[in-house]
C-alpha cells in the first residue's frame, strides 16, 4: 500500500497552544410541541414528474459546455405506463453544448427519505454506452449528502439500477432528488440517446455488508505545518446488492463521523478538512513530544477503511504534482515533442480516485512550468529547497541493468541550460509496486543554480517503458 509524505509551506510558529473550553447545555422540548415533518413521497418520474413542479430539471450551466436542448420526455418508450425521460448526448463539438446534464429538484420544503435505503431506476440506451454520473443529493446550493455513481454501463435493453443511501438517518429534507452526467468518451465522440423510466427511492431491506472508505481505502501517512489543512478525498461507501453483486458510490464528508487520535496536533471537521494544531504533548512516560495524529471516520456505525496518520513539522515545499495540496501552475504534465524520435504516451489520470501521473512507451518526456506557447506560467525560484521528492512505480518488470534519469532544467527560456541529472537504477526500483524517493537537490550532477527552474525530463531511453508517478515536489528541511 502507497504511503504519501504530505509536506506543505506554511510558517511554523513559536506561539504554544492555545486551548478553548466548550460549555454545552441541553435544553428539553415539550410534549406538547410537535417537531417538523417533511413529505415522504418515494416517486420522482414515473409517467411525469412526481411532487415536483413542470420545472423540475434544471442543466448543468450552458456556459461550462452543457447542452440544454437534449432533454425532454418520450411516448414512444417506456418501461412501465406510457412515458419515459430522454436524453440525446451531443456530440463534443455541438455547437450548443459538448455534455449533457443536470439535477431534479424539489422546489418545495424537500422530502423525508429516513425510511429508504436505495434510489432505483430502469434505463436503456441507444447503444453500449456509458454514463458517466447518475445520482442524488445535488442541490445546487450546498449539496450536503450529495452522492455519485460513476461510469455505469447501459444497455440496449431495460435494466433496474440501484444507488445505495450511505446512511439513510441523514436524509430528513433532502431536495436533491436526481443528478447525471453524460458525455461521449465511452462512443469515441458519436452522440447516441439513453431513457430513463420508474426513477424512484425505495426500501429495498437487501443492502448488505457496507465498507465505508476514505483516503480510497488507503493508509496514508504524511507531515505538515502546523495551520496547515487538507482536506480529506475520495470518500465513499460500498454495498452489496440482493444478486452479489457490489456497488460503491461517492460520498460527502456529511455522512460520516471523523474523529483524531490527538487533538493536540490535529483536528478534523465535520467536513472532513484536517488542521494541523501544533506540534503536540510530550508523553510523560518517554519524556518525548508525541506529534502524531491519527485520522479516521465511521460512516453509520461502521469503521471506514483508510486512514490518515499526520505529524506536526516544519517543512517548506514547493508542489509539482500531488493530490494532497495546492500545485503550483505548470504547462503540462505531458510535454511531448521532437516527433519521430519521442515515443511516449500518457498523461495525467485518474487511477481508483488517486490521481497520478502514466507514461506508456517512455523514451523521454517533459513536465514543463517555464510558460510554454505563451502559458505565463512562471519558473520556479527554488533556491532555499533541499531536496526533491517523487515516487515512482514501474508497470513491469525491472533488472538492474534499467534506469530511470531526471534532468532538471534552469533559465530555460535562455538556452534551455541543463541544471542538474539525477540517475536512479533499475535495482533501487520495484517492479509494479511504489517506492518513493528523497533526493537531495546537491546530488543533481551540474545543478548549480536553483532561481528559475523550468522543465523536468524523465528519460529512460525505453529501459523502462511503462511507468507511473506521483508526489513530485520541492522541499526543504528546516
Amino acid at each position: 500500500m502507497k504511503k504519501i509524505n504530505l509536506k506543505y509551506s506554511i510558517f511554523f510558529p513559536v506561539l504554544g497552544l492555545l486551548f478553548a473550553v466548550l460549555i454545552s447545555c441541553e435544553r428539553g422540548f415539550s410534549d406538547d410541541i410537535d417537531l417538523a415533518t417533511f413529505p415522504n413521497t418515494a416517486e420522482i418520474f414515473t409517467d411525469t414528474p412526481v411532487g415536483l413542479t413542470d420545472a423540475f430539471f434544471i442543466s448543468f450551466d450552458p456556459a461550462g459546455g452543457a447542452n440544454t436542448s437534449g432533454f425532454g420526455t418520450d411516448t414512444n418508450e417506456a418501461y412501465e405506463g406510457s412515458t419515459s425521460i430522454r436524453i440525446d448526448v451531443p456530440a463534443p463539438n455541438d455547437p450548443e453544448g459538448g455534455f449533457i446534464g443536470g439535477i431534479f429538484k424539489d422546489r418545495g420544503e424537500g422530502r423525508d427519505l429516513t425510511g429508504y435505503d436505495a434510489l432505483t431506476f430502469w434505463a436503456k440506451g441507444s447503444t453500449t454506452a456509458t454514463v458517466g454520473l447518475f445520482g442524488f443529493g445535488t442541490d445546487f446550493i450546498d449539496n450536503k449528502y450529495a452522492v455519485a455513481l460513476t461510469d455505469t454501463q447501459l444497455s440496449t435493453d431495460w435494466k433496474k439500477y440501484v444507488i445505495p443511501i450511505p446512511d439513510p438517518s441523514k436524509l430528513v429534507q433532502e431536495k436533491g432528488m436526481f443528478i447525471f452526467s453524460a458525455g461521449t468518451q465511452s462512443t469515441n465522440g458519436a452522440g447516441f440517446t439513453f431513457w430513463i423510466d420508474e426513477i424512484r427511492f425505495e426500501n429495498l431491506g437487501t443492502l448488505g455488508q457496507p465498507r465505508p472508505a476514505i483516503l480510497g481505502g488507503q493508509d496514508q501517512t504524511g507531515q505538515a505545518n502546523i495551520d496547515t489543512s487538507v482536506t480529506l478525498m475520495n470518500l465513499s461507501q460500498t454495498f452489496n446488492l440482493a444478486n452479489g453483486q457490489d456497488v460503491t458510490v461517492s460520498a460527502t464528508p456529511a455522512y460520516f463521523d471523523f474523529a483524531t487520535s490527538n487533538p493536540f496536533v490535529a483536528s478534523v471537521t465535520d467536513t472532513g478538512v484536517v488542521t494541523v494544531e501544533g506540534p503536540g504533548e510530550i508523553d510523560p512516560e518517554t519524556g518525548m513530544v508525541d506529534n502524531t495524529a491519527v485520522i479516521t471516520a465511521t460512516l453509520a456505525g461502521v469503521e471506514a477503511a483508510g486512514s490518515l496518520t499526520i505529524s506536526s513539522t516544519n517543512i517548506d515545499v514547493i508542489s509539482i504534482f500531488s493530490d494532497v495540496f495546492a500545485n503550483v501552475p505548470v504547462d503540462n504534465y505531458n510535454g511531448f515533442y521532437l516527433d519521430g524520435f519521442q515515443t511516449t504516451l500518457g498523461g495525467a489520470i485518474d487511477e481508483g480516485g488517486n490521481n497520478i501521473i502514466d507514461y506508456t512507451l517512455l523514451n523521454f518526456v517533459a513536465i514543463e512550468f517555464y510558460g510554454r506557447d505563451g502559458s505565463g506560467v512562471q519558473p520556479i525560484d527554488a533556491t532555499d529547497m533541499t531536496h526533491l521528492h517523487i515516487d515512482i512505480r514501474p508497470n513491469e518488470t525491472v533488472e538492474a541493468s534499467d534506469f530511470f534519469r531526471i534532468e532538471i532544467f534552469n533559465n530555460f527560456t535562455q538556452g534551455s541550460q541543463l541544471a542538474g541529472t539525477f540517475t536512479i537504477s533499475g535495482s533501487e526500483l520495484l517492479s509494479n509496486d511504489w517506492t518513493g524517493f528523497d533526493i537531495p537537490l546537491s546530488s543533481f550532477s551540474g545543478l548549480t543554480s536553483k532561481d528559475a527552474l523550468g522543465a523536468m525530463i524523465f528519460v529512460s531511453d525505453a529501459t523502462i517503458a511503462n511507468i507511473s508517478l506521483d508526489n513530485i515536489y520541492f522541499y526543504s528541511e528546516n
